[in-house]
């Protein structure tokens, strides 16, 4: 009985969608009344301490500073002219992809660049601009099943590129990976 009459009230003084008995709204949005009835959220989804708090562009920067750290520690007075940075996608394309041959200093799987080296030079402005390697964290990230892949070929990745940079093979740099 009450379900019924409360319907029929509500229906006849209120306007569409406002929800409350005379179309009014009170003058406070839903979630202001959620918060001042205690039904808001009342801190973080997840704590900092948790792997789940941190961003894939941050599990992505972390993975890479895994993966370069053996590599600056054994040439660290070859390398500390070297900057490594991480762009979301190439600002390369192939013109053909079924026919297409990067350069040296680019490491791609077919048509999709991976990464980069970008030699030292002078920019626009005329500043000189130190040598850096550029990593793609979206097509990188799509050819790792996991993370212990991701940090493999972050690896694998970085050694290419270091050795293009000393001008060395990719053994010399990491003698666990075969040339190919």
């Amino acid at each position: 009985m009450f379900n019924r009459y409360h319907r029929r009230v509500a229906d006849s003084r209120s306007s569409p969608g406002s929800g409350w008995p005379g179309g009014q709204s009170g003058g406070r949005s839903a979630s202001h009344r959620a918060a001042r009835r205690g039904r808001d959220m009342r801190g973080p989804l997840l704590p900092p301490t948790v792997p789940g708090w941190r961003s894939r562009a941050e599990r992505f920067d972390m993975a890479v500073l895994e993966a370069y750290e053996p590599i600056e520690r054994r040439w660290q007075s070859r390398v500390s002219e070297l900057d490594v940075a991480v762009d979301e996608i190439p600002r390369i394309a192939a013109k053909d992809p079924d026919s297409v041959q990067w350069p040296p200093e680019v490491v791609a799987d077919g048509p999709i660049a991976l990464a980069r080296l970008m030699p030292a030079g002078v920019d626009v402005r005329g500043n000189a601009t130190r040598a850096r390697i550029v990593l793609f964290r979206k097509p990188i990230e799509r050819r790792a099943k996991d993370t212990v892949e991701l940090g493999e070929l972050l690896h694998e990745i970085l050694v290419a590129q270091v050795a293009i940079y000393l001008d060395v093979e990719p053994s010399v740099i990491d003698p666990t990976i075969d040339d190919e």
